[in-house]
């Protein structure tokens, strides 16, 4: 039991997920102090209480006030937002430019048809048995 765990967790590619996740979690650290404290701010100046993060619309409700923290969810989005483009043009672009050179330098088409369809193949069949039988 120990012995499949062990050669399970000595693979590399669960090494290397361990080493992503912490690797990523380093990186969403900086980018929500980048945001807390540089985007934020700078946007706090366009709302009512100088702060984004902190901004509250109020409703009235039956009993009491609603507060809707909607300056907490703008500053998620564009956390979300900035974490998703350095990936993107970090790590995505890169590798599919990657993947292209390698296909280019291994001579593979890249509008190379599509495999026939199931569906295709049985009616292709089909057609072929109508046509020996004369129908």
């Amino acid at each position: 039991m120990l012995q499949g765990f062990k050669a399970f967790i000595s693979r590399g590619n669960v090494i290397d997920l361990a080493v992503a996740v912490i690797i990523g979690a380093a990186f969403g650290a900086i980018v929500t102090a980048t945001v807390d404290h540089i985007v934020n701010p700078l946007l706090g100046a366009f709302v009512p209480t100088g702060d984004l993060s902190s901004w509250v619309l109020t409703f009235p409700g039956l009993f009491a006030k609603v507060n809707f923290g909607i300056g907490a969810i703008i500053s998620a989005i564009i956390n979300f937002l900035a974490v998703a483009a350095v990936v993107y043009f970090a790590l995505v672009l890169p590798m599919n430019k990657l993947a292209e050179r390698r296909a280019a330098k291994l001579g593979v088409a890249e509008d190379e048809p599509a495999a026939p369809t199931q569906e295709e193949l049985l009616a292709e069949i089909r057609d072929l048995l109508a046509a020996q039988r004369g129908l």
